[in-house]
């Protein structure tokens, strides 16, 4: 059978169904409808499906006009999880976020697995491209599927892709970001290499899913760790009186065994700040603590308070306590020139600041409005910047550096700025680097 579905992948005859239309999503129902497959776009968002229907893009980096294309030629949303049948490949791309206690939470996953398990026909490939730890396929989604009745690798073909998307980044798209695929047999691997290969320019297979799964948890490992590393270094070159930014673009001409990796008031998005949690939570089964992953945890965490800290300096120079001071966060979203607040340390300096009594706001040219979110709750839309509101705060935090700021106007109206991003590198009037 799976022959049979890769002629069918190779003829693009076959329906692709895409679960989920965020920021890995959409961008996948795109670039599968822009290759000739007729795509069935599924989530639980009715307002989601709407823009869509109607042209329109929710998402800052992708514009209506793709969005117009797509749904013209080939790409069709709904919210209509009894369609799953008509697919022949359905890729899952749910959140995986951590509950409260900072364990796994696969209630995303689950559900729609439980929504879509009666509808899939036989001669199916699952891929599941949502970050989680290792053994998720094998252990959780599998079993689900045998009790259905599928015999993996012979009806149902079970595959993990990591995602590996990057919103905004111009030189790297979903075509051209080498594809991860780990297949539980090797009729599943073949499979998903047939399906993959038609969009991404590069697929490299792995042995397992468990491989797949741990080398997405491991690439952003290696990002989180080496920010914790520099974000220590930020608060000990601060105190040493050295520019960490001098030191790290110096040490960064070293042509060999040197990345280059930048400090900020914490981590964002969807995946640096959680997937290392998988991990050491998966990694407890073996008796096992990962120390060094958990350190640059802690550390990462910290920022927002350090960041506070600088604050209450700066407004003590004033004569001013945080408490009444009015007080401006430039930056909602977790990195400059998206619109993606997932896990945004904006959102926690927000809430330190909130706490402390301070009367803050923000503005971000690509966030007109908080919405309701997991583990905040804030009622505030952006302000303007212009001079007479900058004049009007007490202190502005810089927290994410657009590059659409005026930053020479900022620093000409604002008492005070914290910079967290090393914007105002070289600037020492009414400026307090964080």
């Amino acid at each position: 059978m799976h022959i049979e579905l890769s002629e069918k992948i190779n003829s693009k005859k076959s329906i692709i169904g895409v679960i989920g239309l965020g920021y890995v999503g959409l961008p996948l129902c795109i670039r599968f409808s822009e290759v000739g497959f007729q795509v069935l776009g599924f989530d639980i968002d009715e307002s989601k499906i709407e823009y869509l229907k109607n042209g329109k893009s929710f998402i800052n980096h992708i514009s209506n006009e793709v969005i117009s294309r797509v749904i013209s030629n080939s790409f069709e949303p709904t919210t209509d999880f009894s369609r799953i049948q008509e697919c022949d490949a359905i890729i899952v791309c749910v959140p995986t976020p951590l509950n409260k206690h900072r364990e796994p939470d696969l209630n995303y996953i689950l559900e729609t697995i439980d929504s879509i398990k009666s509808h899939i026909k036989p001669g199916t490939i699952f891929s599941l491209e949502s970050t989680t730890y290792p053994g998720t396929t094998k252990e959780v989604v599998m079993p689900i599927f045998e009790e259905s009745g599928f015999k993996i690798g012979k009806d149902l073909f079970l595959a993990y892709s990591p995602e590996r998307e990057d919103p905004a980044n111009k030189d790297f798209t979903t075509e051209t970001i080498p594809k991860i695929v780990g297949g539980h047999t090797k009729e599943c691997l073949d499979v998903a290499v047939c399906l993959y290969e038609k969009v991404v320019n590069t697929v490299v297979p792995v042995s397992s899913t468990d491989a797949a799964e741990l080398t997405k948890l491991l690439e952003n490992i290696y990002r989180a760790v080496n920010i914790g590393l520099v974000n220590e270094l930020k608060v000990l070159t601060d105190k040493m009186g050295i520019d960490v930014y001098e030191v790290i673009d110096a040490a960064a001409t070293k042509p060999f065994g040197f990345k280059a990796f930048y400090p900020g008031p914490g981590l964002g998005g969807h995946c640096i700040p959680i997937d290392p949690f998988y991990l050491t939570w998966k990694a407890k089964e073996y008796e096992m603590h990962t120390r060094f992953i958990e350190l640059a945890g802690e550390i990462n965490s910290s920022m927002p308070s350090y960041v506070v800290e600088k604050l209450t300096y700066g407004l003590n120079k004033y004569s001013k306590a945080v408490s009444g001071s009015a007080v401006l966060i430039l930056g909602i979203a977790y990195k400059k020139n998206v619109d993606d607040m997932r896990e945004s340390p904006s959102l926690k300096l927000l809430e330190l600041i909130n706490n402390m009594g301070g009367n803050v706001s923000y503005s971000d040219p690509f966030v007109s409005r908080i919405p309701k979110l997991r583990n905040y709750s804030f009622d505030l839309q952006s302000i303007e910047l212009n001079k007479k509101n900058l004049q009007s705060y007490d202190a502005v935090i810089l927290a994410t550096d657009h590059d659409n700021f005026d930053y020479d106007f900022i620093l000409n109206n604002a008492k005070l700025i914290i910079d967290t991003r090393g914007r105002y590198r070289g600037k020492e009037k009414n400026v307090i680097h964080a």
